[in-house]
């Protein structure tokens, strides 16, 4: 490790290929240096971002490549689990897509491997990076809303390839997998609150969650959340109090489906708008990533805060009745 991070990748995927690459290309003192898989072709969109690349036919030859500082995850869900340690293990820093465990204990086999090789691991939930989130968390701890009431949540997409691996229930793909932890995890990270389910209803295909509805509460606070793949685009979290009500717009996938905006309505003065033009969410996380290894930072979203948020989804599959 020099002055920056040079990045591995275990898969060509769509996303990392669209997405969290370039992103890890952009990002300061982060370079992508390396991909792998058993494709070539699926390699060349990579090359074209990152000159010099080193392809690599297989998930160990990359783990065993000492050119790589870190390792970005984007396998489906079941893999996460395993290729994280495997990875901490040969020495090198993690960071996987979300979930990265499929239920809460795993997450204390990640944490005795983190402890046990001091690598970083830790989960691509990009929302802890945003600005948008950060002056969320903000505004509802200095009380800019009043008594907070009631947080509502959607993160709701259409998806129409029946060969997606998110409606694999081998893959443990899912709605409330692929995005419930966006308004779970949004709800925890603005209040410091962890909330209880109490009910939980979903429609599924073929052993999958495709749509899902969620109650919660944390003490006086209510919190409930719908997440869909197949109704039509929607993104939205909304902090409800007794003397005002934040209202985040694309709270999930700024630029992607619009631009983050944070709306403060009081009954007491005017409406405030702070807009976030750059979607650069992907490119800090992974400026965090940097400042961690080589400043020593710490981590903003650790194992432990991803943990939380699986305790929720736990709750709510056990409710469903459904794993």
């Amino acid at each position: 490790m020099t002055d920056h991070i040079r990045w591995g990748i275990l898969g060509a995927s769509g996303f990392a290929r669209k997405i969290t690459g370039p992103a890890l290309n952009e990002a300061r003192r982060s370079r992508l240096a390396a991909v792998a898989t058993r494709d070539p072709a699926r390699a060349a969109p990579f090359a074209e971002i990152a000159p010099g690349l080193t392809v690599h036919d297989s998930y160990e030859a990359l783990l065993a490549d000492p050119g790589i500082d870190a390792v970005y995850i984007p396998l489906p869900n079941a893999l996460h689990v395993e290729w994280s340690i495997r990875a901490a293990e040969a020495g090198k820093a993690v960071l996987c897509e979300k979930p990265i465990a499929l239920h809460a204990a795993e997450f204390d086999r990640l944490i005795a491997a983190r402890e046990a090789t001091g690598q970083l691991i830790a989960e691509a939930w990009m929302p802890a990076h945003h600005p948008q989130w950060t002056m969320a968390r903000d505004l509802v701890a200095a009380g800019a809303l009043g008594r907070l009431r009631t947080v509502t949540g959607h993160f709701c997409y259409g998806l129409h390839d029946p060969a997606n691996i998110r409606l694999s229930a081998d893959l443990a793909g899912g709605a409330l997998r692929d995005v419930g932890v966006y308004p779970i995890g949004g709800f925890r990270f603005a209040t410091g609150l962890e909330p209880r389910v109490v009910w939980a209803d979903a429609i599924r295909e073929n052993g999958v969650d495709t749509s899902a509805w969620v109650q919660a509460q944390a003490g006086e606070v209510r919190f409930a959340f719908h997440v869909s793949m197949r109704t039509q685009r929607r993104q939205e979290m909304v902090f409800e109090g007794d003397a005002g009500t934040l209202t985040l717009t694309a709270p999930f996938n700024p630029g992607q489906y619009a631009e983050a905006r944070l709306i403060l309505s009081r009954d007491s003065g005017p409406t405030e708008t702070h807009a976030f033009p750059e979607p650069r969410q992907y490119a800090l996380q992974a400026e965090a990533v940097a400042a961690h290894l080589l400043d020593g930072a710490a981590f903003p979203y650790p194992l432990e805060a991803a943990r939380g948020t699986q305790v929720v989804l736990d709750a709510a599959f056990e409710l469903l009745g459904s794993e």
